[in-house]
């Protein structure tokens, strides 16, 4: 069946549409009126769901849809998970589409939505991110209504990786030598990322009673972050939660390196490692004291996260088998610590060549 949408000359929307011809070998229509054109597309599609019964047509709006698609998830999902969610519908996903009745959404819109956010500057991972929580909320109307999944046939803008500036060995060696040269519990916090490449979150939400220098293992068992806060009176907040996944709870050997360090700074159980107190400090406040760090150790200006990276890679280049390497990351497959957070460099790839030879081959 063939349709038209288009404004009358009196002001109102006309949707008509064709469905073969009569026995003079005429067009038969039926046309639909409204004074906006959302009106009269909707009097369509319910026509045209008397013809086919795959889909439900319902006035819902997205906005109503979202809204319901939180508070489902809310019972379900980590709450800062629900918080970056929430973030996510209310700052884009509402103010572009909230109005529209879900079954009127089009690829035509969704589009111009994804162009229009690629230019005010947000990230292809970004925006990718939005289009993937849009998915899951038109999958769970398909589901719990039998609407039609508006987003299924989407594509996703395209997102190339991106380099990640990482230190470089003459750089990392400067900064084991700061370390070293001022020991603190800043200080402390930077190795243990360099050497057990943990997160910064779970980091911060680090005690000491997380700590058996006996046994000389490290328990990984919450993250801190702060997340956007439901309350209108408050904008964010701290929250200490379990870590990102089930493979994130982990038990880390410490290495020997580590240990004197660990023991010089040692304190009671419930105190938090970085903050020297009951109370924690939060990532930010670490991200600004590395910030300073590299700063004064005249070395160029990387995220903290680098520091995960090039642990990842420096195992690899000792040696680390894979699998292990992927446990003490907290990964749920090696294929995304090879994939995300192994480098090689130039150095690295002379030297597995010149491990050839005319006896290998």
């Amino acid at each position: 069946m063939n349709r038209s949408i288009y404004l009358r000359k009196d002001g109102r929307w006309e949707a008509r549409i064709f469905f073969g011809t009569d026995e003079n070998g005429k067009r038969k229509s039926r046309s639909f009126y409204g004074k906006t054109r959302e009106e009269a597309e909707h009097k369509l599609l319910m026509l045209q769901q008397n013809f086919s019964n795959a889909y439900v047509i319902t006035e819902m709006t997205v906005k109503e849809l979202a809204v319901e698609f939180l508070n489902t998830l809310s019972i379900r999902l980590k709450e800062s998970t629900v918080a970056n969610y929430r973030m996510k519908i209310e700052k884009h996903i509402i103010p572009a589409f909230g109005e529209i009745q879900c079954c009127l959404l089009n690829n035509k819109i969704i589009y111009q939505f994804i162009e229009q956010k690629l230019k005010s500057k947000l990230s292809v991972r970004y925006v990718t991110d939005i289009l993937v929580l849009m998915k899951s909320m038109f999958r769970y109307a398909s589901r719990e209504y039998h609407m039609k999944n508006m987003l299924e046939d989407i594509t996703m803008p395209k997102c190339q990786k991106p380099e990640i500036k990482i230190l470089s060995e003459k750089q990392q060696e400067i900064l084991k030598q700061y370390i070293m040269k001022h020991q603190n519990v800043t200080t402390l916090g930077i190795a243990l990322s360099l050497y057990t490449g943990i997160r910064i979150g779970e980091l911060c939400a680090l005690q000491w009673s997380d700590v058996d220098l006996k046994k000389r293992i490290l328990t990984v068992r919450k993250t801190i972050q702060r997340i956007q806060s439901p309350n209108k009176t408050q904008r964010t907040r701290l929250v200490i939660t379990a870590p990102k996944s089930h493979s994130s709870c982990r038990e880390i050997p410490i290495p020997d390196c580590l240990y004197e360090m660990l023991l010089k700074f040692k304190s009671n159980q419930n105190i938090y490692i970085l903050s020297r107190k009951t109370k924690p400090i939060e990532p930010r406040t670490m991200q600004y004291r590395f910030a300073k760090i590299l700063k004064n150790a005249n070395l160029p200006s990387v995220h903290y996260h680098t520091l995960r990276h090039a642990f990842a890679t420096n195992c690899v280049a000792l040696g680390f088998d894979i699998k292990i390497l992927s446990e003490i990351l907290g990964h749920s497959s090696v294929e995304l610590t090879l994939n995300r957070y192994v480098h090689s460099s130039m150095k690295r790839k002379q030297y597995c060549m010149n491990l050839l030879s005319w006896s290998v081959l």
